[in-house]
C-alpha cells in the first residue's frame, strides 16, 4: 500500500489494490513518511474502509481537526451497538458521531452544556438504543476522562437511530429534501453567497437540517424554556438570526409551524458557522 496522505504521525490515507481509499492507524506509522512511501503494514493497528471514497475523504478532513482517539472510541461504540442490536449501521455514522462527540467534549471542557429537549421521548421510544447511548458515555469517560451528561446519551441515541440501515424513514425523504432545499435557498439569498457544498461545515449544516426537517414533518417542536442562549445568539449573530427569522416565516406559511427558541438557537449557530467559514474559503 502506498501513502496517499499523511494526517499525523499515527494516521494516514492509502488505497487498496482495487483503488478503495482506506484510513490506517498505528503508533508512529506516518513518522518521517511522505506521500508515495510504502505503508509499514506491521505498524497497522486499525483500518477504516467506508462504503464510498467520498465518505472516506470527509472523514479524513475531520481527522485533520480532531484527535484520532475520538474516531477509535466511536468505532468501539458502533461495534458494541452492532452486537447489542444485531443490526448494520450506515458508514456515515463514523463521520457524524465522531464529529458530534468531538464537539460535545469541546463544549464540556468549556463548561457549556446543551439540554436535550427530546430526552424524555428518546428514553421512551428508543429504549435499547438509549441504553447503548449510556454505555457510550462510559466508553467516552474511560477513553478521555470526561464524564458527559445524559443529554449527550440522548444525542448519541439519535445518531444510532438515524444510521440504522433498516430505518423506516423513506416516506419522509421527498418532503425532507424539499424543506432542506428551501432552507438552503433562504440562506443563500439572505447572504448572497454560494455555499461550498464540498466543505465539512456544509455537511454538518446539512445533517442538522435533515434532523430538523424530520421534526417539522412530525410536527415535533421542543423548547427548554431557557432564554439565556436565545438572547445571546440573537444579540451576537444578528445577521444569522435575521436569516432564521425568514426560515421561521417560510415554515409558518408552508407548514403552519413556528420555531421554538431552542430551534432558533441551533439554526442561528449553524448558519453563522457555515457562512462565516464559507466566506473565509474553509
Amino acid at each position: 500500500m502506498i501513502i496517499e496522505k499523511v494526517l499525523n504521525n499515527n494516521v494516514l490515507l492509502t488505497k487498496n489494490a482495487k483503488g478503495k481509499e482506506i484510513i490506517v492507524m498505528g503508533r508512529g506509522i506516518s513518522f518521517k513518511k511522505v506521500i508515495g512511501d510504502t505503508v509499514d503494514e506491521e505498524k497497522i493497528d486499525k483500518t477504516f474502509m467506508l462504503s464510498t471514497n467520498e465518505l472516506t475523504t470527509k472523514l479524513t478532513e475531520l481527522l485533520y481537526e480532531i484527535p484520532e482517539s475520538h474516531l477509535e472510541l466511536v468505532n468501539e461504540i458502533v461495534t458494541h451497538a452492532n452486537k447489542v442490536l444485531n443490526t448494520t449501521f450506515s458508514d456515515n455514522i463514523y463521520l457524524t458521531l465522531t464529529d458530534h462527540i468531538h464537539f460535545a467534549i469541546q463544549r464540556h471542557k468549556r463548561g457549556l452544556s446543551i439540554s436535550n429537549a427530546m430526552l424524555f421521548e428518546i428514553q421512551r421510544f428508543y429504549k435499547k438504543e438509549y441504553e447503548i447511548g449510556l454505555d457510550a458515555l462510559q466508553i467516552i469517560e474511560r477513553s478521555t476522562g470526561y464524564a458527559l451528561g445524559e443529554d449527550e446519551a440522548g444525542f448519541i441515541t439519535l445518531h444510532l437511530v438515524n444510521a440504522r440501515m433498516d430505518s423506516n424513514e423513506m416516506k419522509y425523504t421527498m418532503k425532507m429534501t424539499e424543506i432542506v432545499r428551501n432552507i438552503l435557498n433562504i440562506v443563500t439569498y439572505h447572504y448572497n453567497i454560494v455555499l461550498d457544498d464540498t466543505s465539512l461545515n456544509y455537511s454538518r449544516f446539512l445533517r442538522h437540517l435533515q434532523y430538523f426537517s424530520m421534526r417539522v414533518l412530525r410536527k415535533e417542536s421542543h423548547s427548554s424554556g431557557e432564554d439565556f442562549l436565545y438572547n445571546q445568539v440573537k444579540n451576537t449573530y444578528t445577521k444569522a438570526f435575521a436569516c432564521v427569522m425568514k426560515i421561521n416565516e417560510y415554515l409558518e406559511n408552508t407548514y403552519e409551524q413556528s420555531l421554538s427558541k431552542d430551534e432558533y438557537v441551533y439554526l442561528t449557530i449553524h448558519i453563522q458557522r457555515v457562512t462565516e467559514r464559507n466566506s473565509l474559503g474553509e
